[in-house]
């Protein structure tokens, strides 16, 4: 629980309900079944990211003192961290954001028994299922929307997982691993001309996949022409970010290929995951 600075007139409506949230208002914690990772977890973390910060790693807010990507307030990461980390004093690194909020966003789905409660708690602090604010409906619903198919009346998205049989990859593509991403894995290569193809039926595409300061350049195309030379270069490391959309009117047939560049110093380019809107 932590209030974002840009939320304004929100924060302003739900500031007494957050109050109240901090004293009384704490998941039961089970570290056994954090461990076992619901369906949907790397894409729900990737939405809260996006919605709280961005997903800037070093995000801050004055008010607050709330950090991070997920911004967690300063009074709640002592105990989380140790909690999923194993220290209190573990300092707010990238990846010690990525394993609390794993943790803890775990532990919450398997009390709340749903992403959208779990969104409705992240701002309040709340497990309460109804008689929400407007704006906590609004801060859900936006969380939802990127989650993919989560808001009410939103077009459908299926993702296809980097290691789907679907993705057919030429040169040498080799798997990372990392808490950010869906599944935990990514499909990555550095050498020039490698690329990933996918053939998929949809009114919509996105790719999704790491940047950050070592990653490179890749040149897209659909349906055999080029669309887009997109540079996955960053000034942090965010785990997974939309990094190529295009949308049609209907659903259709359509392919999308990406080749990587090579670029020199900075040669990594990646495939987290690819959503469909059908």
């Amino acid at each position: 629980m932590r209030v974002h600075a840009a939320r304004g007139r929100a924060v302003a409506l739900i500031a007494a309900s957050l109050i109240t949230a901090l004293v009384v208002a704490a998941a039961p914690v089970d570290v056994a079944a954090a461990r076992r990772v619901p369906i949907g977890l790397a894409r729900f973390k990737a939405a809260i990211g996006s919605v709280e910060s961005g997903g800037r790693y070093d995000a801050r807010n004055p008010r607050t003192g709330a950090f991070g990507k997920y911004q967690i307030l300063p009074s709640n990461w002592p105990t989380w961290a140790r909690q999923y980390v194993g220290s209190a004093a573990a300092r707010p690194t990238p990846r010690n954001q990525e394993r609390v909020a794993s943790g803890k966003m775990t532990s919450l789905h398997r009390w709340l028994g749903s992403w959208r409660r779990v969104a409705y708690w992240w701002l309040t602090g709340s497990s309460r299922r109804s008689g929400w604010s407007a704006p906590a409906r609004r801060y859900v619903e936006r969380v939802m929307a990127r989650f993919g198919g989560g808001t009410r009346g939103a077009t459908a998205v299926r993702f296809i997982a980097d290691r789907a049989t679907a993705i057919h990859y030429d040169g040498r593509w080799r798997t990372a691993r990392h808490g950010g991403y869906h599944g935990g894995t990514v499909r990555y290569a550095t050498g020039r001309g490698s690329s990933a193809t996918l053939t998929f039926r949809g009114r919509g595409i996105t790719w999704y996949g790491p940047t950050g300061p070592t990653r490179g350049k890749a040149k897209v195309y659909v349906d055999g022409r080029l669309v887009k030379t997109v540079d996955l270069r960053r000034s942090g490391f965010h785990a997974r970010a939309a990094v190529f959309s295009k949308r049609w009117s209907s659903a259709r047939r359509h392919t999308i290929r990406i080749v990587v560049l090579g670029t020199t110093g900075r040669s990594m380019v990646a495939v987290d995951d690819f959503g469909i809107r059908k």
